[in-house]
C-alpha cells in the first residue's frame, strides 16, 4: 500500500469517526442549558416548579434581611398590631363608641388588624421586590415572578407569629371558638392570593414608573379606613355598602372576623372579594408577563 493510499485511508477514517450516524459533526459533550419560551401572557407552572428551591431561598433571604440588624428582631412583628390595637381600643371603642358586636374590643380590633397588617406589609414588600434585586434581575435568568412571590411568602412568617399572639389573647379573654372557624383557612388563602395579585402588578409597574413606590404607602394608609378593620361592616351606611364591596379586602376582613367569633357571615361581601381577587390575579399576571421582557433593560 502506498503512502498516499495510507493517508487517504486515515483521512477517511477520521471523517467517519468525527461524524455521528446522521452525518453531522460530533461536538464535545458539555452541559446544555435550554431556555424554553413560556406562554406569553400567563405562567408556566412547570417552570416555576423547577425553580422551587430558588423560591424557598429568596423567602428565607427576605426574612433574614428584614430582622438581621434589628435590635428587637421579630418582636417588631407583634409590637405593630398590639400598639394599633391599644390605640384604636381607646379611641374608637370608648371615645367614638363604635360597636364591636358583643366581642371584647381588643379581640375585635385584633381580628381585623391581623389580616390588614399582613396585606399592607405583603403588598409593600412585593411591590419593591424587583427594584430591590436589580443585580439578580439584570444578570441571572430565572422566572421574575419568583421575587414578588417570595416577598408575599416571607410575610406569612409575620402573619403566623401574630396569629400565635392572637390565639394567646383569645385564651386570656376566654373567648370560645365558633364552628365557622373552618372558613378561616379558605379566607386566609384568598387573602394570600389577593396580596400576590396586587403585589405582582405593582412590582411590574414599579420597574417602569418609580413613583409607584411613593404612592403605595399612601394608598395603604387610606385603605385601612375604607376597609372594616376597626369597625363592623354594618357600621357603613347601607346605601354606600355596595361601594365597600368593590374593595376586595372588605369581604376578607369581615369574613375572617365573623368566622372566628361566630358572627353573621357577610356572604355578599365574601363573594365579591372572591370574584375581584380572581380578576385581579389574572390581570396582574398578564401585566407582569407582558412587561417582564423589558425588566432587565429598564431596571
Amino acid at each position: 500500500m502506498s503512502l498516499s493510499q495510507d493517508s487517504n485511508s486515515a483521512t477517511a477514517a477520521f471523517t467517519v469517526d468525527a461524524r455521528d450516524t446522521r452525518g453531522s459533526i460530533a461536538m464535545p459533550h458539555h452541559p446544555v442549558v435550554s431556555v424554553r419560551a413560556g406562554r406569553r401572557n400567563w405562567v408556566d407552572a412547570s417552570q416555576l416548579w423547577e425553580f422551587r428551591e430558588l423560591l424557598w431561598f429568596l423567602m428565607v433571604r427576605d426574612v433574614k434581611v428584614r430582622y438581621k440588624q434589628a435590635a428587637l428582631g421579630v418582636i417588631w412583628v407583634v409590637l405593630q398590631p398590639l400598639t394599633m390595637m391599644a390605640v384604636f381600643s381607646v379611641i374608637f371603642s370608648r371615645l367614638a363608641n363604635i360597636p364591636t358586636e358583643g366581642v371584647p374590643a381588643p379581640l375585635y380590633l385584633f381580628a381585623g388588624l391581623l389580616p390588614w397588617v399582613y396585606f399592607a406589609s405583603g403588598v409593600a414588600n412585593a411591590s419593591n421586590s424587583l427594584i430591590g434585586s436589580t443585580s439578580l434581575v439584570s444578570k441571572v435568568y430565572f422566572p421574575r415572578l419568583l421575587l414578588p412571590s417570595a416577598a408575599v411568602g416571607a410575610a406569612l412568617v409575620d402573619l403566623a407569629i401574630s396569629a400565635t399572639l392572637f390565639a394567646g389573647l383569645m385564651m386570656i379573654y376566654r373567648q370560645p371558638l365558633s364552628p365557622q372557624i373552618v372558613l378561616l383557612l379558605p379566607l386566609t388563602l384568598l387573602l394570600v392570593i389577593l396580596v400576590l395579585a396586587i403585589g405582582t402588578g405593582m412590582a411590574a409597574l414599579n420597574v417602569k414608573y418609580r413613583d409607584v413606590r411613593y404612592v403605595i404607602p399612601f394608598i395603604l394608609q387610606l385603605g385601612m379606613f375604607i376597609t372594616p378593620v376597626i369597625y363592623p361592616l354594618s357600621f357603613a351606611p347601607e346605601k354606600w355598602r355596595p361601594l365597600f364591596y368593590l374593595n376586595p379586602m372588605t369581604g376578607i376582613v369581615a369574613g375572617i372576623r365573623s368566622a372566628v367569633y361566630g358572627l353573621e357571615l357577610p356572604v355578599e361581601a365574601m363573594l365579591a372579594s372572591t370574584v375581584l381577587t380572581t380578576l385581579l390575579l389574572f390581570g396582574a399576571v398578564t401585566l407582569f408577563r407582558r412587561m417582564e421582557r423589558t425588566f432587565a433593560d429598564v431596571i
